[in-house]
């Protein structure tokens, strides 16, 4: 390696792969006057600080700095860590935010106590409060904050005021107003408490984990520690039971009625409180109206489908003139709902619902699902507001609108700020330029026309054959062939270090439509697979220069699974794999994930037999490094240590190497990710048997 090849390593985890200093989390005053976000202050700083933007000078300002605010480091709690971990939260500092309906009074966590900033005036003061706290949210009026502390649900006035707790756990296994692993990890849901929009009550989430099964993650790199104990809902076993309250701040308490296995979201606005639920096997998505005084609730809409019903962010929600906003299939493709009607065309794959007034703002994939624009529903008409190739994102307020967009055109986000259609200022990016720039081949190839990213070694020279490392993700949920640059620049390093790296998304991959991602149902392994090959294959055929003789893959979560599996089953195709945190036996994942793709397992055995890996074992004949977290609470290490015993027990030849104290995301430490990439390559070279 040169020194090139490890200054871009640090350089990468120092940046958080050249995210840090990008401008996030924006939030718009519906007067149109202010835009908050969040941002490091340079792209190695790990810090966010929430800044405010004045539309009409252009002028930023910090708002809450942590370095000013704690004026040390920062402190974690286990529970605000672990919903760090649930988002896959690197940064510190202000990472999240909450505001009023105004956007003008924010809450905010810092080492466990509130803060609230004034977005106009500038102030900021620490609340005094119980501790310590985790998710501070405003009521919609401004006067006061809710936050969650030692699993009680507490009030306290915005003025520091009559700090109480409204809500309270009757004993260890109970919690108020927090999102079970499940919601968070699975079902996108990061909050478990909604205010009214008088300000006056609040939609409570009960969790009770007493009948979830209970394991222990421990670190036998410090003997000495207690194993952290964790209520994991694995397939097949028991979930935690969630029950609804509406508390006021009087002290009164209405039960809310309401069927199904998830609670899947929530929504409160003036024309009332709406609830989204799903039955344990996710063949429905039902919407509920709640009466927030006796707790009624009446059914609204139904969605059914008989393999299981996707959950889209943004919706269930009510427009301003009372119309029910939802997003369901058909035709094929996820729609945009208003008042039981598709609004829009099948050619449209809805991923978001970004903002509900008047009209809709969401973003959709049209006929390349590698980018993802901005679109606007009002008036019965379909208008789309990004405007250049690329991969967009928005937030609204009024009528300014925020767009960041990302593009193969250049690296890191350019945000715009929008007053009807026209840009009436920008918010900067601070990140660092990665330095390179991707040798991308971008293709569509095979009969299920895949879409792959295919890059070679920077200045490769046509007739040069390469080995070929196969770098997937391949799984729901997550899409890696995308049109931004800043996607494939650690492809990219790999690809410099001498192979061709093919990046592939195969069925099941979101954004190409219902039957494309339901594929997948019931056979992970033959069709997730399938599809890289093919994909190898066909791209093949048209770069010679791939040689097909020494090809590698290499993956990490579901892509670990791919990994593993590929040199297991495919041995004629793939000669050596790397497994980071991989899922080998299906049962031991969570219930939520697994049973909508492969059934119960009870009723369904020979389902999990089919796509577990432990009975391929005494198949390995390729080289197989196996990585895993000691500390991953998701992919947990008994994954990659059961098919490592069922390989030992076949005489395998394998191995296997475990990393203390990393979580399911990869090392973070500058000098420890430099490493972690770098044997990888070094293990690759020699297990494929090609030159440095």
């Amino acid at each position: 390696m040169t020194n090139d090849d490890t200054s871009f390593l640090r350089l990468q985890a120092r940046t958080q792969r050249f995210t840090l200093g990008t401008p996030r989390g924006f939030q718009v005053s519906p007067d149109g006057r202010r835009v908050l976000f969040l941002r490091s202050a340079s792209g190695e700083d790990r810090q966010h600080i929430l800044w405010r933007l004045d539309v009409e000078t252009g002028e930023e300002t910090r708002l809450a700095d942590p370095a000013v605010l704690l004026g040390g480091h920062e402190e974690l709690s286990p529970e605000e860590r672990a919903r760090r971990e649930r988002s896959r939260e690197q940064g510190g500092g202000v990472v999240g935010n909450a505001t009023d309906s105004a956007v003008r009074v924010v809450a905010f966590a810092l080492s466990g106590k509130v803060f609230v900033a004034d977005a106009e005036t500038g102030d900021v003061r620490e609340l005094p409060t119980e501790g310590p706290v985790i998710d501070p949210r405003p009521d919609p009026t401004g006067t006061h904050v809710a936050y969650v502390a030692h699993n009680a649900l507490r009030v306290v006035g915005v003025d520091g005021s009559g700090d109480r707790a409204i809500a309270e756990p009757d004993g260890p296994d109970q919690a108020c107003g927090v999102a079970e692993f499940i919601a968070a990890e699975e079902m996108g849901r990061a909050r478990g408490f909604w205010w009214s929009p008088d300000g006056t009550r609040l939609l409570v989430a009960l969790v009770d984990k007493a009948a979830v099964r209970r394991w222990h993650i421990a670190d036998p790199a410090n003997p000495e520690a207690a194993p952290n104990v964790v209520s994991y809902p694995a397939a097949g076993t028991d979930n935690v039971t969630v029950r609804l309250a509406i508390i006021g701040l009087d002290g009164s308490r209405v039960d809310v009625g309401w069927d199904g296995e998830y609670f899947v979201t929530a929504h409160w606005s003036a024309h009332g409180l709406l609830i989204a639920t799903a039955p344990r096997d996710q063949r429905a998505m039902r919407v509920f109206a709640v009466d927030a005084d006796t707790g009624a609730t009446d059914l609204l809409a139904e969605d059914v489908d008989d393999r299981w019903v996707e959950i889209v962010p943004g919706v269930p929600a009510w427009t301003d003139d009372h119309r029910l906003v939802r997003v369901a299939v058909a035709d094929g493709a996820n729609r945009l709902v208003v008042d039981g009607k598709e609004v829009t065309p099948p050619s449209l794959t809805v991923r978001a619902v970004l903002d509900v007034g008047a009209d809709v703002l969401f973003t959709a994939s049209a006929t390349d699902p590698t980018q993802v624009h901005v679109y606007r529903w009002a008036d019965g008409e379909v208008s789309q507001v990004s405007t250049v190739d690329g991969v967009h994102g928005a937030a609204r307020g009024g009528d300014v609108t925020v767009v960041a967009s990302w593009s193969l055109e250049h690296a890191g986000p350019r945000v715009s700020v929008l007053r009807g259609g026209e840009q009436v200022a920008t918010i900067a990016s601070y990140a660092v330029e990665p330095p390179v720039v991707p040798n991308l081949h971008l293709m569509t190839v095979g009969e299920r026309g895949l879409r792959v990213a295919l890059l070679y070694p920077t200045g490769h020279e046509p007739g040069t054959r390469l080995p070929v490392l196969l770098d997937p993700y391949g799984g729901p949920h997550a899409q890696r062939v995308m049109a931004s640059r800043n996607a494939f620049v650690g492809p990219q390093w790999l690809a410099d270090q001498g192979f061709a790296v093919l990046v592939a998304d195969g069925r099941g991959t979101p954004g190409r439509g219902s039957e494309w991602e339901r594929e997948i149902a019931f056979d992970f392994a033959g069709v997730t697979l399938q599809d890289q090959v093919d994909a190898l294959f066909a791209v093949a055929e048209a770069h010679p220069d791939l040689d097909l003789s020494t090809v590698a893959i290499r993956g990490w979560s579901y892509g670990g699974y791919l990994a593993a599996l590929a040199v297991l089953r495919r041995p004629d195709v793939f000669h050596a794999a790397i497994a980071g945190a991989p899922v080998t036996e299906w049962r031991l994942y969570d219930t939520h994930y697994t049973e909508r793709y492969l059934g119960h397992p009870d009723t369904n055995p020979d389902v999990y037999d089919r796509n577990s890996l432990l009975d391929d074992a005494p198949k390995l004949e390729r080289p197989l490094l196996i990585i895993h977290g000691l500390a991953d609470d998701n992919v947990v290490v008994a994954h990659s240590v059961r098919l490592s015993s069922a390989l030992v027990a076949a005489g395998r030849p394998h191995a296997l190497l475990p990393l203390p104290g990393v979580t399911h995301m990869t090392p973070q430490d500058d000098e420890v990710a430099e490493n972690f990439m770098l044997m990888q390559v070094r293990w690759l070279r020699d297990a494929l048997g090609v030159a440095k």
